[in-house]
């Protein structure tokens, strides 16, 4: 499972972003929302599976975000040309649509 997600990971554009209920839809299963942020918090490899373009259903970045924390989040995804206000993404204009 670990390898289709971070398989999806790679399929996000720049200057896009996608939710864990995404990302768990892809792998068949709505439920699975928790695996997929336990998967990604342990991501060995934050350079190559770029954990960071994931996002809550509500745009929110994540507190616990495993590779640098929240700020390290925020300013990966601005790297992107992502607008975060109040760590918070507006899903209507950056959320990929596959």
């Amino acid at each position: 499972m670990k390898e289709e997600v971070y398989k999806y990971l790679k399929m996000i554009p720049r200057g896009k972003v996608v939710t864990y209920g995404q990302i768990a839809e892809y792998l068949g299963n709505k439920k699975l929302c928790r695996v997929v942020g336990n998967i990604l918090h342990n991501n060995p490899d934050p350079i190559n599976q770029p954990c960071y373009k994931v996002v809550n259903s509500k745009g929110q970045l994540s507190k616990n975000f495993g590779d640098g924390g929240i700020e390290v989040q925020k300013q990966r995804l601005e790297s992107d040309g992502i607008e975060v206000i109040n760590y918070k993404v507006d899903l209507s204009k950056y959320k990929y649509k596959e």
